[in-house]
């Protein structure tokens, strides 16, 4: 059971929750100022969901990874792959892809029933589809013939569907409705989830070389890579900022709703402790404080939005 948690790869899970929060608190403000009604029962299985996702696609990545043998010429620095390591077996990895999938799915359609059935059918289809398509999208990152991880579009994959379709597809779920600002929000969390699928590809750039893993951060180079890690950290905050400007707050004069703000300094000190990074290897520690700071991010503007303004 050990060697199964440590594949599911728990560090990853605050950054796959961060979405959800942030669209379904975005949308229990809104309907509290136009006197709608906000149904918990929707927050808690959209949680279990994307759980079930991130799961999913850690269990997908451990299995891709080890039988193409990508894993197998990562140095020592790299955290240790369950199939690669043969603490659990290929088949035994992909069975539990298999069934992760099938939990996935059923509890998309437990959730999607609950937030549509029997008024919105139209929507119940469209986001059945949706709920597939995530499905698809975390199997085929590093499995299949030509994973989309393999050829560089793993950075745009992560801001479509741990950005925009996370946060805007939550608010969906509450409001039935989409609004464009919402847009804002949800790049600002796809942005901070590139930038940690970008500090993994950094990290294991020589052996992604060596095994022929043409991640987007080999592309373009380390020293390029880390340009645009900065360039990743730096617009989130901006972004969340422009949402409660184009919402009104700078008029309100109601300043505690800014408390997301507090991070900018955080924010600043982890950019510049990431640009003194000399070899790749240092950087792993990274992948947790940008999870971290994203989640906290998440709650933060759910927690400025819905007591303060």
């Amino acid at each position: 059971m050990t060697d199964w948690i440590k594949a599911a790869r728990l560090r990853t899970l605050p950054l796959s929750l961060s979405g959800i929060i942030m669209g379904a608190f975005i949308a229990k403000w809104r309907l509290y100022s136009e006197g709608g009604i906000w149904d918990w029962r929707v927050l808690a299985l959209a949680l279990l969901v994307t759980l079930l996702y991130q799961i999913l696609s850690n269990y997908a990545n451990d299995y891709g990874d080890g039988v193409k043998g990508t894993d197998a010429k990562r140095a020592a620095e790299a955290e240790t792959r369950a199939v690669a390591s043969g603490k659990i077996t290929a088949k035994q990895m992909k069975n539990a892809v298999i069934l992760f999938s099938i939990l996935s799915f059923v509890a998309t359609i437990v959730l999607l029933y609950i937030a549509f059935i029997p008024n919105y059918m139209n929507e119940f289809y469209i986001f059945n589809g949706l709920g597939l398509a995530s499905i698809l999208a975390a199997i085929g990152y590093t499995v299949g013939k030509n994973p989309y991880g393999y050829m560089g579009l793993g950075d745009i994959f992560v801001f479509i569907f741990f950005g925009l379709v996370s946060v805007c597809g939550s608010y969906f779920l509450f409001t039935k409705t989409f609004s464009w600002d919402v847009l804002l929000p949800g790049a600002a969390i796809g942005m901070m989830s590139m930038a940690v699928l970008n500090l993994n590809n950094m990290r294991d750039i020589e052996s992604d070389k060596l095994s022929g893993k043409n991640s987007f951060a080999l592309r373009i180079g380390f020293k390029n890579a880390m340009i645009y890690e900065m360039i990743l950290l730096q617009f989130p905050l901006i972004l969340i900022l422009l949402f409660l400007g184009v919402n009104g707050f700078f008029q309100s004069q109601n300043y505690y709703v800014f408390i997301v703000m507090i991070l900018l300094l955080p924010l600043m000190k982890l950019r510049r402790k990431i640009m003194t990074v000399k070899e790749p290897k240092e950087l792993d520690p990274f992948l947790k404080q940008v999870g971290i700071m994203t989640f906290v991010m998440a709650i933060l503007t759910a927690f400025g939005l819905n007591f303060f303004s």
